[in-house]
């Protein structure tokens, strides 16, 4: 039974990929001790984590290691940044097939409610209960290429340029490696001269609604995207409502939930 659940929440597409990027595991000098479980069971029980919401203790115990043992290799794991290179191999893959659109991408951003931890503020769409935003970079199809965490209270334009400059070179079917998007949608939250500015420089076209002037409507034939990967983040319910104190945790479990959205995408 536990080998089933395993495979369905690891595919074995996932696991080829993984085991390029999963740490060697320590060796005890002195010998003996406790056999290590298996790196495919603890990566099931983490993405089981994410995708169900439950906490560590609350971990079946069919997948065989215990629950602080899954919880202290993902935090190995995410103190390697196994979860940003998952995405980044994920992406690789995507555009050495040609799955990648780099013709338009768009920007956007989703706030969520944080019991504690670090990179928290008023939320102010939540009467300023305190929260944690979610940044993030799509291209035209809605594959995040790019992910941020900040403060609920931080303003949407500043997390344009560290999400773009976050776009790792991708692969392409042809030609070099690429990370920058012929043009980006945004509404109205970055309409700012010096963003629009600071695009051209990198040679990518600025279309960010303005306010007062233009309506989002148009801009949203094109922002949908963006909008429906919101929706499938709300998938991963362990996103719904922060409860990692640290943010390195927290910036796992998105990574974690954009690695999966995008091999999705590949295995399919």
């Amino acid at each position: 039974m536990s080998v089933t659940i395993v495979e369905r929440l690891v595919p074995d597409g996932l696991w080829e990929l993984f085991q390029r990027l999963v740490p060697d595991a320590p060796i005890r000098r002195q010998g003996g001790g406790r056999r290590r479980y298996g790196d495919r069971e603890v990566l099931a029980a983490i993405m089981l984590v994410a995708t169900s919401g439950c906490t560590w203790r609350q971990t079946p115990e069919t997948f065989g290691p215990s629950w602080s043992t899954v919880y202290r290799r993902f935090a190995e794991w995410s103190k390697a940044r196994v979860w940003s290179k998952l995405h980044r191999l994920v992406l690789d893959e995507l555009g050495r097939k040609g799955e990648l659109d780099w013709s338009r991408c768009a920007i956007d951003s989703v706030n969520m409610r944080a019991v504690k931890g670090e990179l928290t503020g008023p939320n102010s769409v939540d009467r300023g209960k305190k929260g944690s935003k979610i940044h993030l970079v799509t291209e035209r199809t809605g594959l995040p290429l790019s992910v941020g965490i900040s403060a609920a209270n931080t303003l949407d334009s500043l997390g344009l340029e560290p999400l773009i400059r976050g776009i790792p070179p991708i692969r392409s079917r042809r030609g070099p490696r690429r990370r920058r998007p012929a043009k980006l949608h945004a509404d109205k939250g970055y309409d700012y001269d010096h963003l629009r500015m600071w695009l051209r420089s990198r040679r990518i076209t600025p279309r960010i609604a303005r306010g007062g002037v233009e309506s989002s409507t148009r801009l949203g034939r094109h922002r949908w995207t963006v909008e429906r990967t919101v929706s499938w983040l709300g998938g991963f319910r362990r996103l719904h409502r922060r409860y990692e104190r640290k943010a390195e945790h927290f910036l796992a479990f998105t990574g974690i939930a954009v690695a999966i959205i995008c091999h999705r995408r590949l295995a399919g």
